[in-house]
């Protein structure tokens, strides 16, 4: 949206929705310097832009009684989940008032019986499936931090399952979500399909709380698999990983997850997790299914990995050591922190289609050397997505330029391969330069949009568009 067409916010406007949430939140409403920055500014690397007071409501009304009063005023409204996005999502570039969901925690509802669940906002992942693991139910998105599930819907979030249950537009049947206006709708109901109007439950996940505030969602559920095992396979290059991973996918072999770690992030893992993975790329996967059908795909694999050069294929059911294996593919991103003291990580990824992963990535290492980074590479590549942690000192007016050359070089080489510039770290702030690249005139269409449902721009303004 043009810098002229948004509303300007008065301070008179602002001080005047403070003094009324005051009035009826009291010590939920904070102010303090410290928890402002907090909402403004966690992982990602761009500027701290902090709100001008956080809110922690316990209820959609109280929800819906903040955006009215806000709407009425002019001022914007930014919601914070766990604050784990990475394009500075919950920036407040114009100021107004975070909304923390951290307060709105309650599991509502399991259906058992129809696999399916209704949660507010701000349970995480991992609450929920501590939660369901009694009745023998998961929820499988796992976008590796402990992100809240409103957060991951407004983001479309995925992870390292996504290759075989999809991505969080894949696992929302509907949602609850307080409009700009105050108003409360509900998108859906708990039927797992529907041809009932416009799809706006697939019109807000992946919104980023620029078209409204999620307050509740209902998800759908998978039941524990009878039998998991995870597998480790070392290739000599890259290309051979990815060749390996491309095969397994067109031979449809139904893996739950196959990532790729590059030699320099094994190296990486083996130091901060304590483990002695041979220092070359990896790819580290997990089958679920009955026991024979487990036992099966990891010997198709096997025979995939030895016809494009893996060596020391390895698989095992036992629990402790898969544990182990994916607690240090989580803890990823801190390890390369320690590949370059002191540095500060850019993490940047994009997708492209499967056929073109090989050269997509070989292509990135070799920029990542002519430009003399230190950069690991990491992905959920069953999907065609991966990530580049660029390790930068943040002091070093040069090294920032030359990480923002990368990226825009980066996201501009998987848009000529018909990819995206985000595979899931959304646009945010961070990728909004890139969006009209990759898909043209439909940002207008994303721009009349805003405006018809969010015409005062107080929805968490200056993100994506």
């Amino acid at each position: 949206m043009a810098k002229q067409d948004l509303l300007p916010q008065s301070s008179r406007g602002l001080a005047r929705v403070i003094a009324h949430l005051d009035d009826q939140f009291g010590d939920r409403l904070q102010r303090g310097a410290a928890i402002r920055e907090q909402h403004g500014h966690t992982t990602t690397w761009l500027e701290n832009q902090p709100p001008d007071a956080v809110i922690f409501p316990q209820s959609t009304d109280e929800v819906s009684r903040i955006v009215g009063i806000c709407a009425e005023h002019n001022v914007p409204i930014i919601p914070f989940g766990t604050g784990t996005s990475l394009e500075g999502h919950v920036n407040a570039p114009r100021g107004g008032i975070s909304i923390d969901f951290s307060e709105m925690n309650q599991i509502i509802a399991v259906h058992a019986e129809d696999l399916d669940c209704v949660v507010q906002p701000g349970v995480t992942r991992e609450q929920l499936n501590t939660y369901l693991r009694d009745q023998g139910l998961f929820f499988p998105i796992d976008p590796g931090a402990d992100a809240s599930l409103g957060g991951m819907a407004a983001t479309r979030a995925s992870g390292t399952n996504a290759v075989r249950y999809g991505t969080m537009k894949d696992s929302v049947l509907s949602l609850e979500v307080v409009m700009p206006d105050g108003t409360v709708i509900r998108t859906g109901q708990r039927a797992r399909k529907s041809s009932a109007g416009y799809d706006l439950t697939r019109l807000l996940v992946g919104s980023e709380g620029t078209l409204g505030i999620i307050t509740e969602l209902t998800l759908k559920l998978h039941g524990i698999p009878e039998a998991i095992s995870s597998a480790t396979c070392s290739f000599s290059t890259v290309e051979a990983a990815c060749n390996a991973v491309i095969a397994t996918i067109q031979m449809g072999i139904p893996v739950a997850r196959i990532e790729l770690l590059d030699a320099l992030q094994v190296k990486a893992v083996n130091a901060y997790s304590k483990l002695d993975l041979p220092e070359e790329p990896l790819l580290l996967l997990e089958f679920h299914g009955s026991g024979a059908s487990v036992a099966e795909q990891a010997e198709t694999f096997g025979e995939i990995a030895k016809d494009t050069g893996g060596v020391g294929f390895a698989w095992t059911a036992n629990a402790e050591e898969r544990t182990k294996l994916w607690k240090a593919r989580h803890d990823a991103y801190w390890a390369a922190l320690g590949l370059r003291k002191g540095a500060k990580g850019i993490s940047t990824d994009v997708c492209v289609p499967i056929s073109r992963l090989a050269e997509c990535v070989v292509a990135t290492q070799d920029q990542i050397a002519q430009m003399g980074f230190t950069a690991p590479i990491v992905g959920h590549v069953g999907d065609g997505n991966f990530h580049t942690l660029l390790l930068i000192d943040m002091e070093n007016v040069e090294d920032v330029a030359a990480a923002e050359t990368f990226v825009g070089w980066l996201n501009d080489l998987a848009i000529s391969m018909e990819g995206t510039c985000t595979g899931e770290h959304a646009i945010g702030q961070g990728k909004q330069r890139y969006l009209s690249k990759e898909l043209g005139g439909a940002t207008t269409t994303m721009a009349q949009i805003k405006r018809a449902l969010d015409p005062k721009d107080i929805m968490n303004p200056e993100k994506i568009l």
